[in-house]
Parts: structure tokens; sequence; C-alpha cells
């Protein structure tokens, strides 16, 4: 997960101040982008119920430094080395007094040790100086921070502190630019094209379902999935191919008949046919 610090530009979804241009309610119900996007949500929060931030984490803290390191390698390789560093230096200030050699020791594994060490003392220096050793509620505090981005700031409020956060990686730009929710590569720009199509409380997990998503079904490379609908009634949705993992695919016998719900889902997990007129015809992955 690569850190970005972005910066400001023109576009879609903007506040006057360069802040997210929120949506004041939910349009899962509207014919627009707006609706569309929330439809989208609704069917990954179904298919990715359990999705979540893949740093293993205790605290403010310890997801503050993992998201720190998990820059230019991937959340699963930080997870192998987060238990010793954090056993070894449990907070700010045995972080900010480690000893390089050892530090960089443990962050070997994760390539370019010198780099992150000193990085990681800075960040702990920095929270003893400026902030008591705790780790600020605040983005432009966080961000203040030595090696902290806006997007470690928007993971760390958006998930030890419970605000509403769009958190921009790979994953969640590809997929954005497939379904047609931006045009734009720049990570700020991205973050505030989908805050003016989601209202606030789908920012933070509506971004782990993206990248859930981007990481089993809609890779860069090959997406196992093409071709989208969004349908007005019940946000029923028409995938090109079926986009539920292949494990969740395997527990559905192949030509089995399910009942359908209210929301469209079948028993088995499996998606029917739409049922009710196209609202919107953008390509999904």
């Amino acid at each position: 997960m690569s850190d970005e610090t972005a910066s400001a530009g023109a576009g879609p979804g903007r506040g006057g101040n360069g802040a997210p241009k929120e949506v004041p309610a939910d349009s899962s119900g509207s014919c627009g982008l707006a609706g569309q996007a929330c439809a989208v949500d609704d069917l990954l929060s179904s298919l990715y119920p359990g999705a979540a931030c893949a740093l293993n984490h205790n605290g403010p803290f310890q997801l503050l430094v993992a998201t720190v390191l998990s820059a230019q390698t991937t959340d699963a390789r930080v997870n192998t080395v987060t238990p010793t560093l954090f056993a070894t230096w449990p907070g700010p200030a045995a972080l900010a007094g480690a000893d390089r050699d050892e530090l960089e020791r443990v962050l070997r594994p994760l390539g370019m040790q010198r780099t992150r060490a000193e990085r990681l003392i800075g960040l702990a220096s920095g929270l003893l100086a400026d902030h008591g050793g705790q780790v600020p509620a605040d983005r432009q505090a966080l961000t203040a921070l030595p090696g902290v981005g806006r997007k470690t700031a928007n993971v760390v409020l958006g998930n030890a502190f419970g605000a509403p956060a769009i958190t921009v990686d790979t994953h969640v730009g590809r997929l954005a630019r497939r379904l047609g929710w931006t045009q734009a590569k720049d990570p700020l720009r991205v973050e505030r094209d989908i805050a003016a199509l989601w209202p606030p409380h789908r920012w933070t997990d509506g971004c782990h379902r993206l990248i859930e998503h981007g990481r089993t079904v809609c890779k860069a490379r090959s997406p196992a999935a093409r071709g989208a609908q969004c349908w007005r009634q019940g946000c029923a949705h028409r995938w090109g191919s079926d986009p539920r993992p292949r494990a969740q695919r395997a527990s559905c016998k192949k030509g089995s008949k399910a009942d359908t719900s209210a929301s469209g889902a079948s028993s088995c997990g499996k998606w029917p046919a739409p049922r009710s007129v196209t609202c919107c015809r953008r390509p999904w992955m």
C-alpha cells in the first residue's frame, strides 16, 4: 500500500476549500451515477461482509506505524514483521530510542530497511515532541509527522478513530476509474470524486470492500468481471461474469436454483437477472 501525498486540483466533486464535497444523503435509490455507486457498494457489502483493514494492529500507534511501513510493499508482508517490531518497541518512546542497526534488521524483509528505520524513528520522535506520544486524531496534525501522507492519515482516521475517510490506494483508484466514477489518476482528485458519490457513512468500509474486490477479482492485468449495468429496482446488478471469489462460487452448485431475497441476492449468493430498467451504462471491470 504505497503512500501518496496528493495535491489539490480541479474536477468534479470538490468543495471550495479543497476538501471532499460530501453527498448529504444516501443516493442508492436514485438513478444517477451516485445511485450506481451506492448500488455497487451494497453488492460488495454482500460479497465481502467482513472487509476491514488488512494491517494487523492494536490501537492508533500500531496502525500508524504499520501504514507507514506499507509504502511500496504489501500489507501481508508488513504483517510478517510487525509482531516482532511491536514486541521489541511497543510505543513511541521505545521506538524513538531504538538501535538503528537492530531496527533495520527487523525491517529488512520489507526492503529499503535504512529508509524505513529512519522514517519510523522520526515518526516516533515527532509523536513525542509534538503530541506527548499520542497519535493525533486530526488530518493536518497527522500529515505534519515524518513519513505520513494524506492516504496514511485517512487510514488512521477511518480505522483507528472512526472518522469517515476515503483511502485511495491502487485498487480503489483502478476500480473507481473502471466504474466510471472518476477519470483522474491523482489520488486527491479520486478521493473527491468518490466523496461526491458516496455519503460519508460509506467512505471507510466502502474502500475496504473495493480493495478486497480489487485484490481477489478485478485485478490490474486480468479482471475477472467485465461489463455492468445498474438497476433501480432492488439495487440488482448484472455482472459480465460471477464477481464472487472462487471459494464462494464453489459453495453453489452449478445450475442450482435458489430463492431470491428482496435485495436481489439469492440464498446461495448467486445474483439473479435484473428486474427493472437500466439507469446507467458504464464499464464495470
